[in-house]
Order: structure tokens, then C-alpha cells, then sequence
């Protein structure tokens, strides 16, 4: 192929005022450490990072790419000189190349030189005119074209594309601080996650286990997603912290009317969330609730569930519709993972008729029965933490292990 580099554009970083150096600092970072191992030269500039081949596969490249927020969108460029000539038989070579049969075509020049000797629209018609009389497949419609030839002058080089790819966009990775993704292990969470880290929310994940009332593969399936989740973060890590919820599960099914198990469970997992949050200097709570999707998540339901937290809680789910969700779980290869029909503590006892507009009253009586809050405390002591890459090999064959047990042995294998 001609293109011998890629260009990468941002997006709305462009709209940063006196901070936007910052936040094009950090996207600078993402970009070489995504592109760590390859053979590739990357050249930034004020507003266009160019990350020049070499002998590298364009495909690897691209598939890092993928995993990249804060660029809004990218092309595959050929380098030329300015020379008027050398743009035109530049220009031809590139479009006998991406075209085989009978196209339309126009040519699209941007010039930020503002000393170069033609303006715009001359170099335009003269490139324009170049092509057209040398490739007998070309026509030209200058209102909807088969394609477009792209010509950018600006003061180092002048670049050519005829592509423009939609990238993952937001901010990069990492620039608005650290949240806590509350992880189930189904459809919503990491997508949730996902969608965190593309407006620039670093995350840690909380898991609830109750092993052996669930099963080791749950918390096997919460691995595999992480995994996953990884390939969007700066270092391809993700911390996980897996809470031991087994003795406050056991609490909830003897001491809280069935109706409000639900409920209660999700204000113990708050509370723990927030005191870990605390201690993990994240600045927010994030989870894949979608307003209206089942009891716990109407606003009643979370109205009850939020009043024992004054942490933030992003919701980026929560005007989102199931197939929304289901597109974009697919879309970062979660999907097949995230419908294994393993039970966390969420599913794993779901109460036939549960309230959907519990009142924080009620609910704070419910609790009284029992000593949440020595459980509660417990619960975040005795957290088992574990990072988690996206090139893990970790496996849990070790049936009948509770998570606690597991995680030590990756420890030590670590």
C-alpha cells in the first residue's frame, strides 16, 4: 500500500481551554504506551499525532488503536513534499491505487501553510485537474462523491488520505481521576466501565463473592472480563478487589423480609463500596444500573439505595435501552462472557416479588435486626486484591476453593 503512516485526530480536547496542553500530554502518553513493541516512529504535533510505519503491519496497528481514548478519529496518510508537482503525481498514484473501476471524486484541501505560494482552492483545482486527465476511471462530482482525496498542507509536509475511520473518542484514560466500577459479572457493568474509561475515568473494580453459595465460576467469569476491560487502560491493568459478602448475604436471607433483600443487599454493597473507594482514593462509585431495568433500579429503588453514600455515583448506563448495552458489550468482546450462567450474589437468590419503591424508613428498620455495620467493616478488611492484565493466564480450575484461598494462590504464582 502507498499510506505509509497513520493520522490520528482529536477530539474534544479541542474544546479544553488553558488545560487542553494537559490533557493532549496524557494522550501523547496513551498513544506510545499502546504502541509499546511495534515498529512504528511517532511524530506529535500541537494537534495531530502521525505515527509513521516503518516496516509494521498496519492491521497490529490498528488494533491498538481500538483501545485508545481521546482520539476522535483516524486516516491512513501518505507523506509528500510540497512541491506543487510532487502533491499531483503523489495525488494520482494514491487514487489509481484505491480505485479500480468507474468513481466519482473530488479533491478537499486544507492549507494551514498560510505561506505557501497557491491558496486552497488552487491547489484544489490544480490537483484536481492532474488526476482527472491521468486516471480515465475518474469523473469528478463535487456533491456526493464515490471518494474524496483529502489534502492537508501544513508547515512540515503536506499529507494525502482518502479514509477516515471513527475512533473511540472522549478524553484519554487516566485525566479525570480514579473511580470504583462496581462489578456484577453480567451484561451492564463492564460496558459501564468501558464507557467510564473513554471520558477519561481510570477504574478499579469491586466484586461481591460469596463463595460457596456461588460458584468459583463466577468469580472466574469476573477475571475473564477484567481481562477484557484491560486492554482499555493506560498500563493494560485493572486492580480488582474481590469482598468476602458471604456472612452478610447469609445475614440478609435470616434477618430481612424477602421484598426488601434486594434493596438492603445493594446499601451493603454501597457502603462497602464507598469505605474501599476511601481507601483507594477513587473519587466515585460506578455501576451499570439503567433506569427502569429491573426493581432495584427505579428512582425510587435508587433514591433508598443512595442515601446511605455521599460519594458520586456515575450511572453511564442509565438512559441506555438492553440493546444499547448488549451493541457495545460486543463491541469490547464482553458479551460472550458476560452471559455465562454463573450466579454472582446479585442472582444467585432473587426474591419473587421484590419492592420497587422501598422507603429509606423502612429499610433502615430492617437493618436494625442485625449487626450490619461490624459486618460491613469486616467485609472491607478482608478484601483480597488482585491486578488483573489483559495477557493474564489466570485460571481457576481449583473447584471448591472459596475466592479467598484463590486469590493467595495468584499471589504467590505472581
Amino acid at each position: 500500500m502507498i499510506y505509509d503512516r497513520i493520522l490520528l485526530r482529536f477530539g474534544d480536547l479541542t474544546l479544553k481551554g488553558k488545560n487542553q496542553k494537559e490533557f493532549i500530554k496524557a494522550l501523547h502518553k496513551l498513544v506510545a504506551l499502546k504502541m509499546e513493541g511495534l515498529n512504528v516512529e511517532i511524530d506529535y504535533q500541537h494537534d495531530r499525532i502521525y505515527i509513521h510505519l516503518l516496516d509494521e503491519n498496519q492491521e497490529k496497528v490498528i488494533e491498538r488503536l481500538k483501545y485508545v481514548s481521546g482520539i476522535s478519529s483516524y486516516s491512513f496518510v501518505v507523506k509528500s513534499d510540497k512541491d506543487i508537482n510532487v502533491i499531483k503525481e503523489t495525488a494520482l498514484k494514491l487514487m489509481k491505487e484505491v480505485v479500480n473501476t468507474k468513481s466519482t471524486f473530488k479533491v478537499n484541501t486544507k492549507r494551514t501553510d498560510k505561506n505557501y505560494s497557491l491558496r486552497s482552492m488552487e491547489i484544489t483545482k490544480a490537483v484536481s485537474g492532474y488526476v482527472l486527465s491521468n486516471h480515465k476511471l475518474l469523473s469528478v462530482d463535487v456533491h456526493n462523491p464515490d471518494v474524496e482525496l483529502n489534502i492537508e498542507l501544513r508547515n512540515d509536509a503536506c499529507y494525502l488520505y482518502n479514509t477516515n475511520v471513527r475512533a473511540m473518542g472522549g478524553y484519554p484514560v487516566g485525566t479525570a481521576g480514579k473511580g470504583l466500577l462496581m462489578l456484577s459479572g453480567g451484561i451492564d457493568s463492564p460496558v459501564a466501565g468501558y464507557l467510564a474509561m473513554k471520558q477519561g475515568v481510570e477504574i478499579e473494580c469491586i466484586h461481591f463473592e460469596s463463595t460457596p453459595l456461588t460458584s468459583i465460576e463466577s468469580a472466574q467469569k469476573v477475571v475473564d472480563l477484567v481481562k477484557k476491560m484491560a486492554k482499555f487502560a493506560p498500563n493494560n491493568k485493572i486492580n480488582v478487589h474481590f469482598i468476602p459478602f458471604k456472612e452478610i448475604h447469609m445475614a440478609l436471607l435470616d434477618y430481612v423480609p424477602e421484598a426488601y433483600n434486594i434493596t438492603i443487599m445493594r446499601r451493603m454493597m454501597y457502603r462497602i463500596a464507598t469505605e474501599l473507594a476511601k481507601r483507594r482514593n477513587c473519587l466515585c462509585l460506578i455501576n451499570g444500573e439503567s433506569v427502569g431495568q429491573v426493581a432495584s433500579q427505579t428512582l425510587r429503588s435508587m433514591n433508598t439505595i443512595n442515601s446511605v453514600t455521599n460519594y458520586p455515583i456515575l450511572r453511564p448506563l442509565c438512559t441506555y435501552d438492553k440493546l444499547d448495552i448488549i451493541s457495545i458489550s460486543k463491541y469490547i468482546d464482553c458479551y460472550d462472557l458476560s452471559i455465562k450462567p454463573f450466579e454472582d450474589c446479585c442472582t444467585v437468590y432473587v426474591p419473587k416479588a421484590p419492592a420497587t419503591a422501598p422507603k429509606i424508613d423502612k429499610a433502615e428498620q430492617y437493618e436494625k435486626a442485625f449487626d450490619y455495620e461490624t459486618l460491613v467493616k469486616k467485609a472491607v478488611d478482608n478484601v483480597n486484591s488482585i491486578c488483573i492484565s489483559a495477557d493474564s493466564d489466570i485460571d481457576l480450575p481449583l473447584m471448591g476453593l472459596e475466592v479467598t484461598e484463590v486469590i493467595e494462590m495468584l499471589k504467590m504464582k505472581k
